[in-house]
């Protein structure tokens, strides 16, 4: 068991691991997984199987996004934690900063509930779809607004897992991702030198003894 590592010098950072799992915090601008072409072979994956030959992935985040991921060690914990995931027994947190103001309410947490659908003359952006597209469910909360720049530090809880659903669900309600190449408008955009998107906690089961792990990690902007 080797919790909270020190960054390697191969640029992993690993929080925690042990026989069944590994959790890492990737950083902005780093694949997850290798892309096509030898110029994406470079990826949190392969430098974790680097030090770790039996990691195996389990689920991913955007290149432009940064945070926690969790690798498994070996096909049965990769197995066991895939379920997890499909099953919604991970709990996922992310932290963001979005254009203009979003007001608070009461109760705290607002959901984002827009189906969502990949656009294919534009791959890979997706776009919201009411007739295909699929089911996706997004929680968030409103953490802190910043008059000066006029923008919001947002939390957000993915009830769904669908490729760049965040970023889709907010640019979707008319706050759009600080730094976003994708889906914000130039202005936006260059308000931020990378995506303002941070996976900041993860919560699971572990895959062997069914403890509960807790993991956070803040995010740097």
């Amino acid at each position: 068991m080797q919790p909270d590592l020190p960054p390697h010098e191969s640029g992993v950072h690993i929080l925690y691991a042990d026989e069944a799992l590994v959790v890492l915090n990737k950083p902005a601008g780093l694949l997850a997984v290798p892309g096509r072409g030898a110029d994406k072979q470079d990826c949190l994956s392969a430098r974790v199987q680097s030090l770790y030959p039996d990691a195996l992935v389990v689920h991913r985040l955007d290149m432009a996004t940064s945070g926690l991921v969790v690798m498994a060690r070996g096909a049965p914990a990769q197995r066991l934690l895939s379920e997890a995931f499909a099953q919604r027994q991970v709990h996922k947190r992310y932290v963001a900063v979005v254009s203009g103001q979003l007001a608070p309410t009461a109760g705290g947490w607002q959901t984002i509930d827009l189906p969502i659908l990949v656009d294919w003359p534009n791959r890979p952006r997706r776009m919201i779809d009411w007739q295909q597209g699929k089911a996706s469910v997004t929680r968030w909360q409103v953490m802190q607004f910043d008059p000066e720049h006029h923008t919001t530090r947002v939390e957000l809880e993915p009830v769904t897992g669908r490729t760049h659903q965040l970023r889709v669900h907010l640019q979707a309600i008319g706050h759009p991702i600080l730094g976003d190449a994708l889906y914000a408008p130039p202005a936006v955009l260059a308000q931020a030198q990378r995506l303002l998107l941070h996976a900041c906690a993860l919560a699971f089961a572990h895959p062997v003894d069914g403890r509960a792990l807790q993991f956070c990690c803040p995010a740097d902007f």
